[in-house]
């Protein structure tokens, strides 16, 4: 199976492991195409790292309007169509993008079955010339990845009647998130931590006035940066925990794993609002592949990457999360079942390995689909 896909989330090393993975399920010959870098928006310019390229071509062509996700796209785009003729095209872009009609247009004209990918899960109804863009995407396509299932809801419910599969768009891998050496049970505070961005849709300020209510013996480490920072400290000051709580910088990728490996607990208490719900919680993932014990608000896709293999609690709810806590800091054997509950979910639905099968049995049913065609 000839596959070629489009994708500038793909500058970032990490992230290409599941290339090599999918490259390596037999059969598949794989190409790649991605931009120099990605002037991402409030975040800097991203320049394309290399880490995992074998067994597979990383083709690198340049953006029109890079750093602009709905308009951007890749003059250079036809020759590498043509030249390889994919029996798939994964355009790993929303449908509404400029960059996503003009690549399923390429790969319709050399005979390529296209599938897009789309996080979107807020529902839109998007002006011209999106949503012309949008229905190009949605005729020309033969299938659908969405990053949750509110996505693949919104698709049914905009009228795509071809196959979407809830796949995430990257996983993690196993061997560098990994649980740190079992250790003997140590009578010291429970440290619960939150890594991301510090902006109130992230409810940051819910863990606080939690940790303060709950009575239980913890320490809170906020790692990440972002324009709630101050008011949050003002907020650790004011509920007398300013003592037990550590604001750290955001750190680099590197060094996430072992920054969660030094926290008995990850919250992610998320709040959805008119704009934005969670698409997903990459951080859990990372977290659960640790053994790290994860709590989570029920924000958009959280309760479905949890599942069964941690806690959940109601939006913005403060007493159950404290409740929760609570136990946590007193009860070392739930934590380590937690632990290991998340590892094991992560080794069956999140490691780059799976997530790439995933992908590979898309690619493949829509493969087959076409022959019986």
């Amino acid at each position: 199976m000839r596959i070629l896909m489009l994708s500038k989330a793909l500058v970032v090393g990490a992230y290409q492991r599941k290339l090599e993975e999918l490259a390596a399920i037999p059969g598949v010959e794989l190409y790649v195409v991605v931009p120099p870098y990605w002037a991402e928006m409030n975040a800097g310019r991203l320049n394309l790292e290399q880490r995992y390229t074998n067994g597979y071509r990383l083709l690198v062509e340049p953006a029109v309007f890079n750093g602009h996700h709905h308009t951007h796209f890749y003059p250079g785009l036809a020759k590498h169509v043509a030249r390889f003729r994919p029996d798939v095209f994964h355009i790993d872009e929303e449908p509404f993008n400029l960059a996503t009609a003009h690549a399923t247009w390429l790969g319709r004209r050399f005979g390529s079955s296209c599938v897009f990918y789309t996080w979107a899960n807020i529902y839109r109804r998007y002006p011209p010339p999106f949503n012309l863009l949008e229905k190009f995407s949605y005729w020309g396509a033969s299938a659908a990845i969405a990053g949750n299932a509110e996505a693949q809801a919104i698709l049914r419910s905009k009228g795509f009647t071809k196959p979407v599969s809830i796949v995430p768009q990257f996983g993690v891998d196993p061997d560098i998130f990994a649980p740190p050496p079992e250790e003997a049970p140590q009578l010291r505070p429970m440290t619960v931590g939150y890594l991301g961005r510090l902006v109130p849709q992230k409810g940051v300020d819910l863990l606080l006035k939690a940790v303060a209510v709950s009575g239980a013996d913890c320490n809170v480490s906020i790692i990440g940066d972002g324009v709630s920072r101050g008011q949050l400290e003002v907020l650790a000051q004011s509920l007398g925990i300013a003592g037990r709580v550590k604001f750290v910088p955001q750190v680099s990728s590197a060094v996430v794993p072992d920054v969660l490996k030094s926290l008995d607990v990850l919250v992610l208490p998320s709040i959805t609002t008119k704009t934005w719900k969670e698409q997903f919680g990459r951080i859990l993932i990372e977290a659960m592949s640790c053994g790290v014990p994860v709590v989570g608000s029920r924000s958009g896709e959280i309760p479905n990457v949890i599942g069964d293999a941690g806690l959940v609690f109601p939006e913005s709810d403060v007493e159950t999360l404290a409740s929760m806590l609570a136990e946590l800091a007193t009860n070392q054997q739930m934590r380590r079942q937690l632990g290991l509950a998340g590892r094991r979910r992560v080794i069956a639905q999140y490691t780059q390995a799976a997530v790439a099968r995933q992908h590979y049995e898309v690619y493949k049913s829509v493969v087959s689909g076409k022959a019986q065609t």
